[in-house]
């Protein structure tokens, strides 16, 4: 049994005894489930380039496509060029027009490859008295650029959008004369302001319930135009309550990554499919869980996801808009890539204590994929920070 010290609170140091059992890895396909599943990835950093990881993005494409294979390979889609991969928190619109283009292009030499992309406003800067004129050919900008690169479109919330908006009515003329422009359905994006303090107010009601009216209205009368919507309010109470009320051909994609294993479940009115930002993080788990799913045993779906929970709100924990970092310190601790750096430094974000409970909840949730190795990168992550093996 590996055994490793971690740190706890109080500076003092225990020893913990790994439990050391990895979930199998099958490859799967998408069809294998009776749930839609995005995970929203993150991008590779680039830790030898040339630039000031601060101020210039550097990305290493080879590392960034292989962890889509592998999402795909698990069966699950790809939400490309989301708040997981930085977007507007380091990943420029320029930057991310580049990862929509490769990602697209990797999908196309597979039968199997499920990839929708986020498309938004970023590259506008938010400022009050932005015109609504602006805004929307802002917004068509990105969207043309998403579908003529023949990719599915995510409709990302608007930080340009959420400053200028003087009322609810302006969501609903900006989304109405975007979704005019698509093409094919897409998914809109809610996110809510504990991911992007920027947001908060969305749909023009500081109340999520009333903000809730306004966007089922929005859906109510484009929903032609509309495949599902993505609520990321970390609530499972609120995304219960607009599920039940969507129009019978809307999805609703859940983004809680607090309560995801009992809203996909869902109850005896429905359930929610999934883009999550954590399923980047158990990826395997999640797929395990899944295929058990289609089976209709919910009783190993359970046994499976429920306990990642504790990890994902781990990771998720206020400030949640630094729940990157805990993705991709993941992915470095399971051998996805050589390094724990970050697209604009963002490695720096969580404390040691943070990380070592990280730790010891990927373990107990069987997600820590070569466990020997997870534990000599932890430990190497440790003493880099003072703790000594």
């Amino acid at each position: 049994m590996t055994e490793i010290r971690l740190p706890t609170e109080g500076r003092a140091v225990e020893t913990y005894r790994m439990a050391g059992r990895a979930l199998p890895l099958e490859r799967r396909r998408a069809a294998d489930f009776d749930r839609i599943a995005y995970a929203a990835a993150h991008v590779v950093a680039d830790p030898l380039a040339a630039s000031d990881p601060w101020l210039e993005p550097a990305i290493d494409w080879d590392a960034t496509l292989r962890f889509r294979h592998r999402l795909w390979d698990l069966g699950l889609g790809v939400a490309e060029a989301m708040d997981t991969a930085q977007r507007g928190m380091g990943l420029s619109w320029a930057d991310a027009q580049e990862l929509i283009r490769r990602s697209l292009k990797e999908a196309k030499t597979r039968d199997d490859a499920l990839v929708a992309c986020g498309a938004g406003t970023d590259h506008l800067a938010p400022a009050p008295g932005l015109s609504l004129d602006r805004i929307v050919e802002a917004y068509h900008e990105q969207l043309g650029f998403v579908e003529g690169e023949g990719g599915r479109v995510i409709l990302m919330a608007s930080r340009a959008l959420a400053a200028s908006a003087r009322s609810p009515d302006d969501y609903l003329e900006v989304y109405s004369r975007v979704l005019g422009q698509a093409q094919q359905p897409v998914i809109i994006h809610w996110l809510g302001e504990m991911f992007d303090p920027a947001l908060e107010g969305y749909w023009g009601d500081k109340d999520h319930l009333a903000a809730m009216n306004t966007c089922l209205a929005m859906i109510e009368a484009n929903a032609s135009k509309i495949d599902g919507i993505k609520i990321s309010l970390l609530s499972a109470e609120k995304e219960i309550a607009m599920r039940r009320r969507l129009p019978a051909a809307v999805r609703m994609y859940t983004g809680d990554d607090f309560n995801y294993a009992e809203l996909i479940a869902g109850d005896e009115h429905g359930h929610s499919d999934a883009l999550l930002g954590i399923f980047d993080a158990i990826a395997p788990a999640a797929s395990v869980a899944l295929a058990h799913l289609k089976r209709g045993s919910l009783n190993e779906f359970h046994d499976v996801l429920e306990p990642t929970v504790a990890l994902s709100r781990h990771i998720f924990r206020a400030p949640t808009r630094f729940y990157k970092t805990g993705v991709v310190f993941l992915a470095w601790l399971n051998g996805l890539q050589d390094h724990f750096t970050m697209v604009g430094g963002q490695e720096s974000a969580r404390s040691t204590l943070h990380f070592a409970e990280l730790f010891r909840l990927a373990d107990k949730a069987h997600v820590l994929g070569e466990p020997d190795l997870a534990a000599r990168r932890m430990r190497s992550f440790l003493e880099l920070r003072g703790v000594a093996a």
